[in-house]
């Protein structure tokens, strides 16, 4: 959705295309982008994401298996590990929920 494009640096980023790469790492089970207010870049791209059980990866690993996949603006400045996602009855990501 339009509404959904996160513009970070004077860049439109696509959470999709983020969330896709995220979700090729074999510990992430469900990942969101999101763009949350930032002082330096207007909207920052931030990554919500849920590991598979017994799962470790941690921030920086996520980081780098985006940044061999992602341009650099589009690579999440910051990781948040939740145990799941806020989605509706029909299973839709309430993005707005994670802003």
């Amino acid at each position: 959705r339009l509404g959904d494009v996160i513009v970070s640096g004077g860049e439109n980023v696509l959470p999709a295309e983020v969330e896709e790469v995220l979700l090729r790492h074999p510990d992430v089970a469900d990942a969101a982008a999101v763009g949350r207010a930032d002082a330096d870049w207007q909207e920052a791209v931030e990554a919500v994401v849920v590991l598979r059980h017994g799962a470790a990866a941690g921030a920086a690993e996520l980081r780098q298996h985006c940044a061999e996949s992602l341009a650099s603006y589009k690579v999440p400045k910051r990781f948040e590990f939740v145990s799941e996602l806020p989605r509706t009855d029909s299973g839709k990501l309430l993005r707005r929920a994670l802003r």
